[in-house]
């Protein structure tokens, strides 16, 4: 508990000075984790099989590529060259047949490192999104993510007795859902009509909250999932006693991307 809290407090030194500052600092930090969570996803592949390393260093190359190329306006409609889009096609599937053989890399393989480069650079590239929207909104939605785990957590370690979905996560209960849910819903709310928006209506806002909260939960459940197909506890050690960049922004990811169907109604 004290290396969790002491990497806690580490993180928020880094974090909230870049918060506030933003710009380009704020754009680089989100690269940086991009870059990161990128690395835990492939080092988690190879605990089944080894990718060629040609195939890693393309993927650490479009991570940034997507990001910088992606530009979302406040209404969500997003503008990406689509060249970026063929060439990733291209440089991910393509090789599938010119290495020519299954067990060094496979039409699975290729799904994979497509999946993964698109799903993280989408969701990353939400970040700058909401920040430059409004910061205060992307502090909304980690707020969600922050006190709905907290109160899982503490609600699932004093009444928890139902187990949620034990095969992905053994700790996790049905309780603890709820109990992060309704206390992540209420402070998340709060903080949004007195914040963010303070003539939102009030009954709207904590609707979509309890929708974000849940998205969030299972969220964790699906990168939860990934961790236990490839047998780790964690997808990495690189926050001493929280795992790695994805253990730390799973939900928080999954609770981004459900956002952008409700952020021009908020």
């Amino acid at each position: 508990m004290k290396t969790r809290i002491i990497s806690a407090i580490v993180m928020l030194a880094i974090v909230v000075p870049v918060f506030i500052i933003g710009g380009d600092i704020f754009r680089i930090l989100i690269v940086l984790l991009a870059m990161l969570g990128m690395k835990e996803y492939l080092d988690i592949k190879e605990e089944k099989k080894q990718l060629p390393i040609f195939m890693k260093l393309l993927s650490y190359l479009f991570i940034p590529l997507i990001l910088l190329c992606i530009s979302v306006d406040d209404k969500l409609v997003m503008n990406i060259d689509f060249r970026i889009i063929t060439g990733l096609f291209l440089v991910i599937l393509l090789p599938v047949v010119l290495y020519h053989k299954r067990e060094i890399y496979s039409i699975n393989d290729a799904c994979y490192l497509f999946f993964g480069i698109m799903f993280l650079g989408i969701a990353m590239s939400l970040f700058n999104t909401y920040y430059f929207i409004n910061k205060f909104l992307l502090l909304y939605l980690m707020l969600i993510t922050t006190m709905t785990d907290s109160f899982a957590l503490f609600t699932g370690m004093l009444i928890g007795r139902h187990k949620l979905l034990e095969v992905v996560s053994p700790k996790k209960t049905w309780e603890g859902l709820v109990g992060g849910a309704v206390f992540g819903t209420f402070i998340a709310t709060a903080f949004y009509v007195t914040v963010v928006n303070q003539s939102a209506n009030i009954v709207l806002v904590a609707a979509i909250t309890l929708f974000l909260s849940i998205v969030g939960q299972f969220g964790d459940l699906f990168f939860s999932a990934i961790k236990r197909y490839f047998g780790k506890k964690d997808f990495s050690n690189l926050i001493p006693g929280h795992g790695g960049i994805l253990d730390r922004l799973d939900s928080l990811i999954f609770l981004l991307l459900a956002f952008a169907f409700f952020l021009n109604i908020m």
